[in-house]
């Protein structure tokens, strides 16, 4: 979604560190990680945020022309879950690793109790929001700040209790983000073992490889009934346009970078201590991606939700760091359904 995704594939696809660092003039800073936490010993652990909201980094509407071409419904869907929660692991040296973390995983809350890992955001947003309204405040933009910045306190704690991994920088995207970063680059390049189509999100696909526009780029990373697995099965879709985005990245041109940053900045928040063009002196060699185990699909509470043990999730999060994965063979652009 993941990203970030126009920050941290910026990165890791070896963009020169003056266009990088133009990314951070006037993008907006979040201050959810403290200073004092615990941090990385080695290497760079970043956290990648794509929220399924349809409002702008304000809390306003997006025009009605850019939600029509989105295909993404009505400004009010979506709220405020972390659809799209990577951990991107940057060691010292050799591959990244994007590990991604299933939105339905059922986990202990920063905020207290138990619900789906996408869900610390916005409970923390709503009860900040609340807490605020309380005391006498009521402009919406102040509402909308500060709520966001408790949304992602609650999902930094959150992922990192349940990885055990320090999180060193946060890379936060929302769904007209994913749409703007396809739009800059002139769409993506992917390819489908099968054909497929899902009026909810708008996918109308046939098999084989293809170039999506914008709209289908989003339509792309939506979907997820008529997948074999499910919310799984858009997990690697997710996974799929971030090696696309990459991947057009090295070979693009300076000005189609340009225009790409220039567009995606707007939906982009990154962390006040992320330093772009100084990450950018020590990049990775390439990124491999990874989805973390789960147990298999309970119902609690009258939701589906993703059984988890933490022990076994935890112990793959360390071997990825230590050992990524080796490389897919390089035929192209891998298939996925």
């Amino acid at each position: 979604m993941w990203t970030a995704v126009c920050a941290a594939v910026l990165v890791v696809s070896g963009v020169a560190w003056s266009t990088v660092s133009t990314i951070s003039t006037g993008v907006e800073r979040s201050y959810a990680i403290p200073d004092d936490v615990p941090r990385s010993t080695s290497g760079r652990n970043i956290l990648i945020m794509g929220l399924t909201t349809r409002l702008d980094l304000h809390g306003e509407p997006l025009p009605d022309d850019v939600l029509r071409r989105m295909q993404a419904g009505e400004s009010d869907r979506g709220g405020y879950n972390a659809n799209t929660l990577i951990l991107l692991r940057v060691p010292v040296s050799g591959p990244a690793v994007a590990m991604s973390v299933p939105r339905d995983n059922l986990v202990p809350l920063a905020s207290g109790g138990e619900g789906k890992i996408k869900e610390a955001y916005g409970r923390a947003k709503i009860a900040e929001e609340e807490r605020l309204r309380a005391a006498g405040q009521h402009d919406p933009r102040t509402l909308e700040r500060a709520g966001r910045e408790a949304g992602r306190r609650a999902q930094v704690r959150t992922v990192s209790a349940f990885l055990n991994q320090p999180v060193d920088h946060l890379v936060e995207i929302s769904l007209i983000g994913f749409f703007h970063i396809a739009e800059g680059l002139g769409g993506v390049d992917v390819c489908l073992r099968a054909a497929t189509k899902d009026p909810l999100s708008g996918a109308d696909f046939p098999a084989g490889p293809q170039h999506l526009d914008a709209g289908q780029a989003l339509s792309f990373v939506r979907q997820r009934h008529g997948l074999p697995d499910g919310d799984l099965g858009r997990t690697r879709r997710q996974q799929a346009f971030l090696a696309a985005v990459a991947k057009r990245l090295k070979g693009a041109d300076v000005g189609v970078v340009r225009a790409m940053a220039d567009m995606a900045k707007q939906d982009v928040v990154l962390d006040a201590a992320f330093d772009l063009a100084e990450f950018t002196t020590n990049l990775p060699s390439e990124v491999r991606f990874e989805t973390l185990p789960i147990e298999g699909g309970a119902r609690v509470g009258g939701l589906d939700v993703n059984r988890v043990d933490p022990a076994k999730v935890q112990a793959k999060v360390t071997e990825l760091a230590t050992a990524p994965p080796p490389p897919p063979p390089d035929d192209g652009v891998p298939c996925v359904d």
